[in-house]
């Protein structure tokens, strides 16, 4: 049975590698965790609201976690999903020696590495592969570590991330065939690829070159060296319009409950603006071969792309978009509202409240 990933020994390696917390006490510590879990069924009330969307499956309660933890929990879904895939394409075949002395450890490390460059970073996650319906996570070193950069008021900030999670698992929740349509997206993309050992070689050196850019920021290797085919690139295009519409979505969200429940909403925004946009030239060319930079337009273009369709119908036309896999919106479409709304709603757009 081939072996693509030295798992146990990427956890170890993410670890190993990755940054302290901030400095709080074991009082101040429980009290975040507590207020985050608190302040999740909060927000959770807000997104049902203001969106409409309500859960149609029973989720799992938030899980607050330290960063070591987060890796633990990202490198568990990804096994769950790349093992039984690569058992798929090498047919179940024993790796040569070498593959298995050093191959899946090489890459394990790698692997590693990476999830501890994004264990300092990231804020929280719906980790979609940790089991049906997926996983809320909340990161708290992170949280705190931010808000007090910006000097945002905890409560206020910690609300406001938490908004835009909820709106994820709302995604996932609400609309109960979105985790399935996701993964089988992720499939036709292994599936569009020359198989065999060639497919198993380009996915070592996808992982290698993230692991690259954080090592190296001078490297010119880019991660869509992977993607080789016509067939991947099509794939491509409908997972990236399907993520530019959550993450536009979350953005939307956030943006239009948070003025009226977290009075520092602003000041919050804009400072987290500036901090999106600033960053020295390492932390810079990181975040471009990570794939960060386009995470970052993806805010952008999708919230444009929501606030177009809801100032045309309303928060319930707008809901239509979740339908079915059908009525998401294409990859030209997302600068082009106009052309959604004709092809779902039919007849020209009306121009209505933002919210029904």
């Amino acid at each position: 049975m081939a072996q693509f990933v030295d798992w146990d020994l990427a956890a170890a390696t993410a670890g190993a590698l990755g940054k302290s917390g901030p400095r709080v006490s074991y009082a101040e510590a429980t009290d975040v965790v507590g207020e985050l879990r608190r302040l999740t069924e909060e927000a959770a009330g807000h997104v049902a609201d203001y969106t409409g969307l309500r859960a149609q499956v029973t989720h799992p309660p938030v899980r607050v976690v330290d960063r070591r933890d987060w890796a633990a929990a990202n490198i568990a879904g990804l096994r769950e999903v790349i093992t039984p895939l690569v058992h798929r394409i090498s047919g179940d075949k024993p790796p040569g020696p070498l593959t298995e002395a050093i191959g899946s450890r090489l890459t394990g490390v790698q692997a590693g590495t990476v999830l501890a460059y994004l264990s300092g970073r990231v804020l929280g996650q719906y980790e979609v592969f940790a089991g049906d319906p997926g996983q809320l996570l909340l990161v708290a070193p992170n949280i705190v570590e931010v808000e007090r950069k910006l000097q945002a008021d905890p409560r206020d900030f910690r609300l406001w991330v938490c908004l835009h999670e909820v709106t994820h698992r709302t995604q996932f929740t609400a609309v109960p065939w979105m985790r399935a349509y996701f993964l089988s997206e992720v499939q036709a993309f292994v599936d569009a690829a020359q198989g065999g050992e060639h497919l198993l070689e380009r996915l070592r050196r996808g992982v290698a070159t993230l692991s690259d850019a954080v090592k190296d920021p001078e490297s010119r290797a880019s991660v869509l060296d992977i993607v080789q085919t016509p067939a991947q690139r099509a794939v491509l295009d409908r997972l990236t319009a399907l993520m530019t519409l959550l993450e536009g979505h979350a953005e939307f969200v956030m943006d239009g409950v948070g003025p009226q429940v977290i009075p520092s909403v602003e000041s919050i925004r804009s400072a987290f603006n500036r901090r999106r946009e600033a960053g020295n030239p390492l932390e810079k060319a990181i975040r471009r071969l990570l794939g960060v930079e386009v995470k970052m337009r993806q805010y952008a273009e999708g919230r444009k792309f929501v606030h177009g369709v809801v100032d045309r119908v309303g928060m319930a036309g707008f809901n239509k978009i979740f339908a079915s896999p059908l009525t998401l919106p294409r990859l030209d479409e997302l600068g082009d509202p106009d052309s959604w709304v004709a092809r779902v709603h039919g007849g020209p757009a009306r121009t209505t409240p933002a919210v029904d």
